[in-house]
């Protein structure tokens, strides 16, 4: 039996993280919408090791701008000396499909041409990313995952995945997410990309075509991500300030830090894919679908979070059978699923524990 008795508390990674690997799917991949790509290439990380039963497996879903390393974006939940740990689990993450770190994206080039896909890289949904999962799944000979765990566009998978096979979780944790893009997010997705289109080199044959228009929607995406609160109480400016604003100084950094690391035609496609998440789409309905999971589930909501509301997780935990609801305070709006790690460590132990 697994043990989850480990308490959580700050601890370095000290040990050698391995570099990511890669499955290479040499057949056609198709996509819900009808179109494929050739081929696929899915780069994704393993920590620990697959016990004989497999009852330790996690499998953690990374949101829209991470990579499959996540002792590098969720450090006080996932890593050595933390709750999810290579010692007792053995920890799964794919970089998922459109991705630029590692899967195959928009940078990628098209075998049937010889060129760069860029714009021409098909729409993606959710659920085709869960396809590229399972396509992991099967080459790792995994039959059973005992904790899936994602937060925001992470959450969307597991809860897709979930839904679409009820028996392969025994545990699930839903963190800052929902059942369903809401026209609210979608409306902010939208308004990013229009930011990229407005890129005059996001139509450029250059990879690094649309990174200003990327800087401008990441700039757009801090205000979700954060609230009010926040915001004023991290950029205040000297009474009497007239330019070169805090806030201003604030938004244009984000913006250029992202460009360095990103890329605007993965950015867009990604963004785009979030608005198709929809558990109910040909299963009769939101409600219905959620009724599916038979894992045990701890939605875990984020106080003032604008982007995934608290209605939203008290949407699944009331529809999802075996579901249980907590919400973490946190001045950080959205980004506190990464932030308050300690606490959301804290919420799954006891969850985990009751449930082993």
């Amino acid at each position: 039996m697994l043990k989850n008795t480990k308490k959580a508390h700050k601890g370095s990674n000290s040990f050698e993280q391995p570099q990511a690997k890669y499955l290479f799917h040499k057949a056609p991949f198709f996509l819900e919408n009808g179109s494929e790509l050739p081929e696929l290439r899915i780069a994704y990380h393993t920590f620990g090791r697959l016990n004989k039963d497999q009852s330790n497996v996690v499998w953690v879903f990374h949101a829209l701008t991470a990579n499959s390393n996540p002792l590098e974006w969720w450090p006080g939940l996932v890593g050595e000396n933390h709750l999810i740990n290579p010692e007792d689990h053995f920890i799964v993450c794919a970089n998922i499909l459109g991705s630029c770190y590692g899967s195959t994206g928009p940078k990628d080039f098209d075998i049937r041409n010889g060129e760069r896909y860029l714009r021409n890289f098909p729409n993606l949904t959710i659920r085709d990313m869960i396809q590229a999962h399972r396509l992991l799944q099967k080459h790792l000979g995994i039959e059973r995952i005992y904790l899936g765990i994602g937060g925001s566009m992470g959450g969307q998978q597991a809860l897709e995945w979930a839904t679409e096979d009820p028996y392969l979780f025994e545990n699930l944790a839903l963190i800052a997410t929902s059942a369903k893009s809401s026209p609210w997010g979608i409306a902010i997705r939208a308004a990013q990309r229009m930011a990229i289109e407005a890129d005059p080199s996001f139509y450029s044959s250059s990879p690094k075509g649309g990174w200003k228009g990327l800087e401008a929607a990441r700039a757009m995406a801090m205000i979700s991500y954060r609230n009010h609160t926040t915001f004023n109480e991290a950029q205040q400016d000297p009474e009497g300030q007239l330019d070169d604003f805090s806030a201003d100084s604030y938004q244009r950094y984000q913006g250029e830090k992202l460009g360095k690391r990103f890329d605007a035609r993965t950015y867009y496609t990604l963004n785009k894919a979030m608005d198709t998440h929809d558990v109910g789409r040909n299963r009769n309905g939101v409600e219905k679908a959620l009724q599916l999971i038979r894992a045990k589930v701890q939605v875990i909501g984020i106080q003032g979070d604008l982007l995934f509301t608290e209605d939203e997780q008290r949407q699944m935990a009331e529809h999802i059978p075996n579901a249980k609801l907590d919400f973490v305070a946190s001045t950080y709006g959205h980004d506190g699923f990464l932030v308050e790690a300690r606490s959301i460590s804290n919420i799954l132990q006891h969850f985990l524990n009751k449930h082993t």
